[in-house]
């Protein structure tokens, strides 16, 4: 397949947009020269593997019972959620990942992909179904035993016992290890006693805890025999039937919130409260009648890691739900952008539709090819994630590329969501500020995806971790000659790099033409050389400064930890970027039909060099790049979006959303008659001869 960053034909468009802007651009892929694209081939692979379960879940929101009503009080909102739970368990839309002899399929991908559609409908009320069966259920059936399953998963899958997942406390949140809550095993009556012995030690921002919770999975740390041992969760009872705390429980409203106030959430705290002992969820940890623990995990980091690790796919649904928000934002802007005009060119001529202007092209196209990136990555991830629950593939290296992968895309997509609901809120002006087009509600509800699940940033020093540990693998058991003659590499790479050679050799070679720095520097395979050679070399830079920690206290050693903390949030950040380039990429390789193919590859290379561009001070510091290459990547996008511009209705349409998913008027077509019913206004008003003169005449043609 001919790349196409040189591809030497023209812009799909016919005729570019003169100074002064006259509307003269081609807007839609039918008006341009390029083929276009199968949209519908092209939704079936946004749709990816569980494309039937998306379907389903989209066919069943239409019904206006799910949709989000703006304006409803805090109280109202949360009554209508609960009745949307109801609905879905009459639907049989929550259940997919439980066992079949409970009513579920024991489908663990399609139940994320059947969660994650239900953003659409109301991110309230997909949160709300995550804390109960993404959570809740969920820590049921992976933490406990058949026994467990039998005496309460049918009760959390049919909503009989509506249930909170108290793991986050108001001082700890991304730091479960640490948390104060305890539960201690007393022999003489076969209980565990839940206690929080502080303030800051109270379960926090929990869903189902304010209002509706009857039960709670208690993430507290276990004491039996005067030893901790470590996290542990157990189930607990937390109202009776009239709602009202059992004794020794307490709790509060978190109150109005900046989103998602469809769910009540809130905190509890206990005060020496009892459970039996078979109450806690024992699959990695037990504890014997007369106090003993065991567990087939001895290390007891590696026990905790495990446990948390059955929760991941509370990570991985909000890096689809993130990223298919943005398509909605992003669906409703381009529309939106394909029809409303504004300014003419001082000339008489038509007022110029909002997507032939440059600049409104850059500030939504890189974004749309960052959102195909982002769902494309996510299918893969949501591949692995059922091959690791549904025990295909399930081994360590499994669960923990799982982890890695979670702990990488999960923050750039909810980053990414929340700049792209913006700029498509400032990309429709005021309409999208108004409440009906769902932007600024959105925008609302996605912000806390942020930090749902593990602040991002924290998540991105996982993965950095583990980059530093694979790095670190490559030099195991090597002998001193094998690690000099790597330092030799090493110096040789900077020296090519930091002292400018290859940046001296890209200028002398693309001297005199930026169209020969564009085909030499900015195509499939070298977008991937400077993608991973960026990871790469950020990784080995911080494992170099690192090196002499082991050599020094344990306080130094976190000083200088500290010191790089930054720089290996940022190598993840770019490791996770290059993962999403490279599912991309796989798509556009596996492709037939030629218009598909051309749209798609000029999408990749778009979010390609997006990101080039967006890391350039570091490509040009460090060598990677020349001055006119780098000056080069900034030209090509502009042309690349130009290439897109009549494209981009049909890499929206391709979502797959029918108006019953937007629900916003400005993308319903109501723009395109109000341009018309201008149109002929003062077509008509011409016509009649009684128009009136202007003060200043349009310049002759």
């Amino acid at each position: 397949m001919t790349d196409a960053a040189v591809r030497p034909e023209t812009p799909a468009a016919e005729k570019s947009t003169p100074a002064g802007g006259a509307p003269t651009a081609a807007r839609t892929a039918a008006e341009a020269s390029e083929s276009r694209m199968d949209v519908d081939a092209v939704t079936d692979l946004l749709l990816g593997s569980w494309g039937h379960v998306r379907r389903q879940a989209r066919e069943m929101i239409k019904d206006p019972a799910f949709w989000r009503i703006d304006g409803q009080s805090v109280a109202e909102h949360r009554e209508r959620v609960l009745a949307q739970l109801h609905l879905l368990v009459e639907n049989k839309a929550v259940h997919r990942a439980f066992p079949t002899r409970f009513g579920g399929s024991d489908d663990q991908g399609g139940n994320i992909a059947g969660f994650e559609e239900l953003v659409a409908a109301d991110p309230s009320l997909q949160i709300k179904s995550g804390v109960q069966w993404g959570l809740f259920g969920a820590a049921i059936y992976q933490l406990g035993t058949e026994e467990h399953h039998e005496k309460w998963l049918p009760g959390a899958m049919n909503l009989e016992i509506p249930g909170a997942f108290a793991m986050t406390e108001t001082g700890h949140g991304s730091d479960v290890a640490a948390i104060g809550t305890t539960v201690t095993y007393d022999p003489g009556t076969e209980e565990f006693v839940i206690h929080t012995p502080f303030r800051g030690a109270w379960k926090d921002y929990l869903g189902n805890a304010a209002l509706h919770g009857k039960a709670a999975t208690v993430f507290a740390q276990l004491i039996t025999k005067g030893v901790n041992h470590g996290v542990h969760c157990f189930f607990v009872p937390i109202r009776d039937d009239n709602g009202a705390f059992l004794d020794g429980i307490g709790g509060e409203d978190d109150g109005v919130k900046g989103g998602l106030n469809g769910i009540d959430n809130g905190r509890l705290h206990f005060d020496q409260v009892r459970v039996p002992r078979t109450n806690l969820l024992n699959r990695y940890g037990d504890v014997a009648a007369d106090g003993t623990y065991s567990s087939e995990i001895s290390s007891p980091g590696r026990r905790f890691f495990t446990m948390l690790g059955t929760l991941v796919q509370g990570r991985i649904s909000l890096d689809g739900s993130a990223a298919w928000a943005s398509a909605i934002g992003l669906d409703i802007a381009i529309t939106y952008g394909n029809q409303r005009r504004q300014f003419d060119s001082g000339r008489g001529t038509p007022e110029v539709v909002l997507l032939d202007y440059g600049k409104h092209q850059r500030r939504l196209l890189p974004r749309l090819a960052t959102t195909y990136a982002e769902i494309f990555a996510h299918d893969v991830f949501l591949q692995k994630f059922d091959g690791v629950f549904s025990g295909r593939t399930d081994t360590d290296a499994d669960r923990e590329d799982l982890e890695t992968l979670a702990a990488a895309l999960k923050p750039l997509s909810t980053w990414h969501a929340l700049d792209t609901l913006q700029e498509a809120r400032e990309a429709c002006g005021g309409a999208g500020f108004l409440a009906e087009n769902r932007l600024v509600g959105l925008r609302s509800d996605l912000d806390i995806y942020a930090t749902f699940e593990g602040d991002n940033n924290v998540l991105l020093q996982l993965v950095g971790k583990r980059l530093l540990a694979d790095y670190a693998r490559q030099f195991k058991g090597k002998d001193a000659r094998a690690l000099a003659a790597f330092a030799v590499g090493q110096t040789a790479g900077r020296l090519f790099h930091g002292a400018g050679l290859r940046r001296l050799g890209q200028t002398v070679t693309d001297f005199g033409s930026t169209a020969r720095a564009v085909e030499r520097g900015l195509r499939a395979d070298q977008q991937h050389e400077l993608l991973a050679g960026r990871v790469q070399q950020m990784v080995a830079d911080v494992a170099g400064r690192l090196r002499a920690a082991s050599q020094l206290s344990p306080e130094r050693a976190a000083a200088l930890f500290n010191e790089n903390q930054s720089d290996l949030i940022e190598a993840a950040r770019a490791h996770g970027e290059l993962l999403q380039w490279e599912a991309f990429t796989d798509v556009v390789d596996q492709l037939e039909d030629p218009g598909t193919v051309q749209v798609l590859t000029w999408l990749r290379d778009l979010f390609g060099l997006h990101l080039i561009e967006k890391h350039l001070a570091w490509y040009l510091i460090n060598g990677r790049l020349s001055t006119q290459r780098g000056a080069a990547v900034s030209s090509y996008i502009a042309r690349l979006c130009t290439r897109l511009r009549p494209h981009a209705q049909d890499l929206v349409d391709a979502f797959g959303y029918a108006p019953e998913h937007l629900r916003a008027p400005i993308a319903s077509g109501a723009e395109a008659q109000r341009q018309e019913e201008a149109a002929a206004y003062y077509a008509d008003l011409e016509a009649s001869g009684k128009a009136p003169v202007p003060e200043k005449k349009p310049a002759k043609k």
